[in-house]
């Protein structure tokens, strides 16, 4: 199998563009240091994939199709460090369907015979990259209604990184009472 024959693929929420402004603009008057992520690039992964074969995009595709969650609010607030300087926005307490929609599609992504990482779901935002030291604690808060979820081709570009959205799902609106 050739690259050409590959696609980098995870799957995501996006962060609203708006509130991928306002996190880049808190982010960079922090001085954390490494290298910050692009505003386009902000996202939280539910499932990385890692190289898989072109062929098997549909059913990738369909598996996502067949998900139902509802949708949640997604409160950032802590900010945390990951292993090679990757500081992160993360929530306080991981809402539960967040925690749902993650699990599922790692349970449907195991039954089409895909390897994924073995450590628990941690949810974060990743900022900067290569930061050079360790950040904990209470950051501003950002929140958003997740309403959707996407599959996402990563592409490296002259100009870095590109994330590609190749399908996208809606989340169940939540019943009110």
């Amino acid at each position: 199998m050739t690259n050409e024959d590959t696609l980098r693929l995870f799957f995501a929420l996006p962060c609203p563009p708006e509130q991928a402004a306002a996190i880049c603009e808190w982010r960079d008057k922090q001085g954390l240091g490494g290298r910050p992520v692009p505003a386009a690039n902000l996202h939280m992964t539910l499932a990385f994939l890692g190289a898989q074969p072109e062929s098997d995009l549909e059913a990738i595709r369909q598996l996502a199709a067949d998900i139902d969650s509802p949708d949640f609010e997604l409160v950032l607030n802590r900010l945390i460090t990951l292993s090679k300087g990757f500081v992160c926005l993360a929530p306080t307490e991981a809402p539960p369907a967040l925690l749902h929609l993650a699990a599922s599609l790692a349970e449907r992504l195991v039954a089409l015979g895909l390897a994924l990482d073995s450590r628990p779901y941690l949810p974060h935002m990743t900022l900067t990259r290569q930061a050079a030291r360790m950040i904990q604690g209470a950051a501003a808060s950002f929140s958003w209604k997740a309403e959707r979820f996407v599959l996402y081709q990563s592409q490296n570009t002259p100009d870095g990184v590109r994330y590609r959205e190749l399908g996208s799902w809606p989340l169940r609106a939540s019943e009110t009472t």
